[in-house]
C-alpha cells in the first residue's frame, strides 16, 4: 500500500510533463479492480459481518403470535393451533437459516463478539420451549405453522439436516442447552426415514423417480457427521463418510474436478450441469465431515483428496473479479453470490485446516471475499443470490433463474466466509509483493512495494 502512496505522488509530481517508464514506477499503478484488491483489514470485514447480522436479526424475530389477531403470545399455556412464530424476513426453521445458524456461532467463535452467539442461542431456545407444546396440539390432528411442524415432524432432509448440525454444534459449546430431543429427532429422520436408493444414497422422487440431488449432501451428511462428534458413536462417522462416497461415485466428474447437480438412476447418460451453488454444498460438506471425522476413519484420506480435486476444479474457474458463475463452466451464465461466499469460506477454512496449499488458494479466498463484500449492500442484504433452484437437464433453466435479495441462502454463506477470513488473516501471513496478493510461511516483516522471499530487498 505504501507503494501505491508513494505513486501516487510520483504521478502528481510528474503530471506536468506526463507520465512515461523512466520517470514513474508504472508497475505500482493500482490496478482497476471493479471490486477492492488486496489483504483487508480484520476490522473491514469484521464490520461487513457485523451489518448483515444487525440485518437478519431484525428480520427474524423470536417471537409467538397469533396469526388471527397479530398478538404476542409469550406464555406457553396461551399456545394454540392458531399460534404461530412471527413472521419476518426469513424462517427460523429452513436449511437456509440451520446453515445460518452455523455460520453466525463460526463467527462468534472467530471474533469472540458475544451478539452472535446470542443469536443462535435465543433462537434454538425458542424452538426447544415450544417443540413439546406444538407436538401434543399436532398429535390431535390439527394443522400448526408449517415453520413448527418441520421441526418436530421433518418430510425431508431439508427440514432436518441443517438445523441439525447448527444445534449440534451449539451443544458442543454449551451441552446444557435444551437441543436434545430435538437433535435426536432430526437424526431419527435422517438415519431412519429419508428415501434412498438402493445401496442406501439419500434420494428423492423429483423430478424424476430416485433422483439424486447434489444438496442433500449438506442436508443430511454434516448432521449425521455431527452426531457422530456429540454421542461418540462410530456409526454416525461411518455412514457420513459412506454417504460423501455414495454421492461422489455418482456425482463427481473427475476430468473437470465438479459435481453434477443430479443424477437420475434411469437415465443414460447422465448430464453434467455444474451448478455453482449446490458445487458449494458438496464443498462444504467436506470441510464439515473433516472437521469431525476421526483421524484414524479408514475413509478420511479419499475424502481429503476429494476436497482438494475439487478445491483445483473450482480454483481455475474463478471470474478475475472474485465471484463464480451461476452455472461454473459457462462464463455467459451471471455472478453469484451465495456460491462464491460457500467457496471462499471452504477454501480460507481448508488453508486454515491444512488441507490445501496457502500460497495457492489463500489469494483466491481472499479475492472471493472481496466480491462477496461488494454485494452486501448498506442495509446489510446480500445481493445477486440466486433464489431457490430446483432441478433441470438444461442450461436455460440455471442461467435465467432469477436473483434476489430476499433469497435467504446468502446470508448463512456471506456471515460463515467473514468468520473464516477473519480467522485467515488471523493465521496466516499475506501480504501484497508488487502488487499482487502473496502468502507467506511466515510473517514479513517489510512493507516495501517489491521484496524478496525472506523480506529483503534485492532486485
Amino acid at each position: 500500500m505504501i507503494g501505491l502512496l508513494l505513486l501516487t505522488g510520483a504521478c502528481s509530481m510528474v503530471s506536468a510533463q506526463g507520465i512515461n517508464d523512466n520517470n514513474t514506477p508504472l508497475h505500482l499503478m493500482r490496478p482497476a479492480n471493479s471490486n477492492r484488491y488486496g489483504i483487508p483489514k480484520v476490522s473491514e470485514v469484521k464490520a461487513t459481518i457485523d451489518r448483515v447480522l444487525h440485518y437478519i436479526d431484525t428480520e427474524t424475530p423470536a417471537v409467538l403470535v397469533d396469526r388471527k389477531t397479530g398478538q404476542e403470545v409469550t406464555r406457553m399455556k396461551d399456545v394454540t393451533a392458531d399460534t404461530q412464530l412471527k413472521q419476518g424476513g426469513f424462517r427460523l426453521t429452513s436449511y437456509e437459516w440451520g446453515v445460518t445458524y452455523s455460520a453466525v456461532l463460526s463467527a462468534w467463535e472467530a471474533t469472540g463478539d458475544a451478539a452472535y452467539r446470542d443469536y443462535v442461542w435465543k433462537r434454538h431456545r425458542l424452538l426447544s420451549d415450544i417443540a413439546p407444546v406444538f407436538k401434543k396440539i399436532y398429535e390431535t390432528k390439527k394443522d400448526i405453522d408449517p415453520n413448527i411442524r418441520r421441526v418436530i415432524d421433518p418430510h425431508a432432509l431439508d427440514d432436518a439436516g441443517a438445523v441439525c448440525a447448527s444445534m449440534v454444534k451449539a451443544m458442543l459449546h454449551d451441552q446444557q442447552l435444551p437441543l436434545r430431543d430435538l437433535v435426536n429427532n432430526y437424526a431419527d429422520y435422517i438415519m431412519n426415514k429419508e428415501y434412498r436408493l438402493a445401496d442406501g444414497t439419500f434420494a428423492r422422487l423429483r423430478p424424476q423417480k430416485n433422483t439424486v440431488w447434489l444438496d442433500d449432501m449438506f442436508m443430511g451428511i454434516p448432521a449425521i457427521a455431527y452426531m457422530g462428534r456429540l454421542t461418540g458413536d462410530t456409526k454416525y462417522y461411518d455412514e457420513a463418510a459412506r454417504q460423501v462416497m455414495l454421492f461422489a461415485g455418482r456425482m463427481f466428474v473427475e476430468e473437470d474436478g465438479l459435481f453434477r447437480h443430479g443424477w437420475v438412476e434411469a437415465m443414460d447418460p447422465h448430464p453434467a450441469f455444474y451448478w455453482g451453488r449446490a458445487n458449494g454444498w458438496a464443498l462444504l460438506t467436506l470441510c464439515e465431515v473433516l472437521d469431525v471425522l476421526p483421524d484414524n476413519h479408514r475413509q478420511r484420506a479419499d475424502i481429503l483428496q476429494l476436497l482438494r480435486k475439487h478445491a483445483a476444479g473450482l480454483a481455475k474457474r474463478q471470474h478475475h473479479d472474485g465471484f463464480w458463475h451461476q452455472l461454473l463452466d459457462r462464463n455467459d451464465t451471471y455472478l453469484e453470490t451465495s456460491a462464491t461466499a460457500i467457496y471462499t469460506y471452504c477454501l480460507s477454512h481448508a488453508v486454515n485446516k491444512g488441507w490445501i496449499d496457502a500460497k495457492a488458494y489463500g489469494p483466491v479466498a481472499l479475492l472471493g471475499w472481496h466480491a462477496t463484500a461488494s454485494a452486501v449492500n448498506e442495509k446489510g442484504q446480500v445481493e445477486n443470490v440466486c433464489v431457490g433452484t430446483g432441478m433441470a437437464f438444461d442450461a436455460a433453466f440455471y442461467a435465467y433463474r432469477p436473483v434476489h435479495p430476499m433469497a435467504a441462502h446468502g446470508y448463512g454463506p456471506a456471515i460463515w466466509a467473514g468468520a473464516e477470513i477473519i480467522r485467515m488473516l488471523q493465521q496466516q501471513h499475506p501480504k501484497l509483493n508488487d502488487s499482487a496478493v502473496q502468502f507467506y510461511d511466515t510473517e514479513v516483516n517489510t512493507d516495501h512495494p517489491i521484496f524478496n522471499y525472506d523480506g529483503s530487498i534485492r532486485y
